[in-house]
């Protein structure tokens, strides 16, 4: 994978003027767009669609101050206008052309990327595959902004918000694996950056075919395989390391890749203050 990402940002950047056709790209390279644009985002810690922007900027950058005409420089990267170039610009650099060409800045630099695999080997991960026909995941869903580190204020206060009750009773109703509460996010595109709103649900899995009662929210998992990751520690920061390290570590070693689906974390154990826990992160996967 390491090996995939460096040719696609080498094919990038041979085609920052042109429209970029990431998934002819990434297919010519043996892999799916869906697990390119993820295992670029976790490792570049900036979504692909960012990237190019700020390539394409960093480039224009140079035109800008060489005084070349501004609609020509506009076109020539893909905008339609001297205004949606100079958003673009501005969003980049802070400064809009006009600033850079009377001050010749500043100028905030993207330098082209490359991914380099460290291999350490000295804390193996705890995982497995699972594979599993299709199931639904049922219970309580909100929209909450995607936040990376740290807990999501909005994600405790949903939870909080619900009544004792409604944990028992969603414990009744799981009948699926992954058992128990389960923590459930979807919606989320590839190339979403921190802030993006996504669904959270918080809920159990069931059989595909079980009845959902009305006044629950239900999300499907489609059938196949999923990798399992165990983690232990001060939470959540164990889950966010394990999550990170399946984009740095695991996948680039191991002949799976994303598919579109759910992610599910599934709360093996925990403290009474829930500063740590034993945890499972479900994420479907493919052969590659």
């Amino acid at each position: 994978m390491i090996a995939t990402l460096n040719r696609l940002v080498e094919a990038i950047e041979d085609r920052l003027t042109e429209d970029i056709d990431v998934a002819g790209i990434v297919g010519a390279l043996g892999t799916t767009e869906y697990h390119a644009r993820r295992m670029f985002s976790s490792l570049a810690g900036m979504p692909l669609s960012e990237y190019v922007r700020r390539r394409r900027m960093t480039v224009a950058a140079a035109d800008v101050v060489d005084g070349a005409d501004l609609l020509g420089i506009a076109v020539r990267f893909g905008y339609g206008s001297t205004e949606a170039f100079g958003r673009a610009f501005r969003a980049v650099h802070g400064v809009s052309p006009a600033d850079v060409r009377r001050h010749g800045g500043p100028l905030r630099s993207q330098p082209q990327l490359r991914f380099r695999l460290t291999v350490e080997g000295n804390t193996p991960m705890d995982a497995r595959i699972v594979d599993r026909p299709a199931f639904r995941l049922i219970g309580h869903a909100a929209r909450v902004p995607l936040i990376h580190a740290g807990i999501n204020p909005q994600i405790q206060e949903h939870v909080a918000a619900l009544p004792p009750s409604a944990h028992a009773r969603l414990k009744e109703l799981s009948s699926s694996e992954p058992s128990g509460l389960l923590q459930v996010t979807a919606d989320i595109e590839p190339d979403d950056p921190e802030g993006t709103e996504l669904t959270y649900l918080h809920g159990v899995a069931v059989e595909d075919g079980a009845t959902v009662p009305d006044d629950l929210d239900a999300i499907t998992a489609p059938a196949g395989a999923w990798a399992v990751f165990r983690s232990t520690g001060a939470y959540p920061d164990a889950l966010q390391a394990t999550w990170a390290a399946t984009a740095t570590e695991w996948f680039p070693s191991n002949p799976w890749r994303l598919r579109p689906g759910p992610s599910i974390v599934a709360v093996l154990d925990r403290s009474p203050d829930f500063r740590t826990a034993t945890t499972e992160l479900w994420l479907p996967v493919e052969r590659v």
